[in-house]
């Protein structure tokens, strides 16, 4: 990793699935254009994918994630690959099992998990990419893998699991970064009791992860400046008790409010790159490319006719 690097992101697991619908992107010009193209021109350097082990549909399987990956590369964007373990979304609300390890027992499953990890690792080799920064779980607030990987139930299979994908990520690709990543980057207490949780059990990781959507904050949580205030307290209380760079890997804010959407984005990417010793380490927006109601989601940061807002410009200050 480029010492002083500092991720500007954008997580587009929708991107080929849009394309394939007929989705044309336009720049900033309003003229058509590749979109990964648009965001870069827009300040993005790196690009974050999402892995599903088989989603009936075959969006975000192994092969379009290296499509993806390829796309990426080929613009000279930084990679960042989120494994969910799932055969479609996995979160605080639901870490469903793949179908074909449902029956397996924790070992087995544990095993099919590494196997499966250094298999899209190996094939992301194969096609010379290597990712700069790997996530084992997406959001495991409470693990993964339900039940058996359910933190609160067991944090010690939690701690096997997590190990087991990192021991995978390691062995293709020693230089690939080890993220694990929580929801409600303001929730301090929550990631206390998760990393203080895998540390007990002697897990390693290379970066903490957070989502931060104020859009989801409690109700008692006013106003997007706090959510960020309480994000850099958490980000630097994490550097200081664990030791490990952190990373907001997903933010969004509603696409019908682009000027908030900047001042927001450009406030935590401040935020982010004021955490001590270069230890805030990126921002990635999550599918900001999203527009016109696609799949009912309101907070990208492109418009109804498929252009930037000026949210985006936040990345190039």
């Amino acid at each position: 990793m480029d010492t002083g690097f500092f991720a500007k992101g954008a997580d587009v697991g929708w991107l080929t699935e849009m394309e394939a619908s007929g989705i044309k992107f336009r720049n900033s010009a309003g003229v058509e254009q590749d979109c990964m193209q648009i965001l870069k021109d827009k300040g993005i350097n790196s690009i974050r994918v999402r892995a599903w082990v088989n989603p009936a549909d075959g969006w975000n399987n192994t092969a379009d994630v290296v499509a993806k990956a390829k796309r990426a590369q080929a613009l000279g964007l930084k990679l960042m690959v989120d494994f969910h373990y799932a055969d479609s979304w996995a979160d605080p609300g639901k870490q469903p099992k793949p179908a074909a390890w449902a029956s397996m027992n924790f070992n087995d499953m544990k095993t099919a998990l590494y196997n499966y990890t250094k298999g899209v690792m190996d094939t992301l080799k194969l096609n010379k990419i290597t990712p700069d920064w790997v996530q084992i779980g997406n959001e495991t607030n409470d693990g993964m893998l339900w039940e058996d990987g359910r933190a609160s139930k067991s944090m010690a299979n939690f701690a096997l699991l997590v190990r087991a994908g990192y021991d995978a990520v390691k062995a293709v690709s020693p230089a690939s970064k080890v993220i694990v990543h929580l929801s409600n980057g303001y929730d301090n207490q929550m990631f206390r009791w998760m990393f203080d949780g895998l540390r007990e059990q002697g897990v390693i990781w290379d970066i903490i992860g957070m989502s931060l959507y104020p859009s989801y904050a409690p109700a008692g949580v006013s106003g997007w400046k706090t959510v960020n205030d309480q994000c850099l307290a958490n980000m630097n209380d994490m550097l200081t008790r664990y030791g490990t760079p952190v990373m907001v890997v997903e933010v969004g804010f509603p696409v019908n409010d682009p000027v908030t959407a900047k001042a927001f984005l450009a406030d935590i990417i401040a935020k982010t790159r004021s955490v001590s010793g270069g230890n805030g380490q990126g921002v990635f927006y999550w599918e900001p490319e999203c527009h016109n109601h696609w799949k009912g989601y309101e907070l990208g940061a492109f418009d109804d006719t498929g252009k930037p807002t000026a949210a985006m410009d936040a990345f190039l200050e």
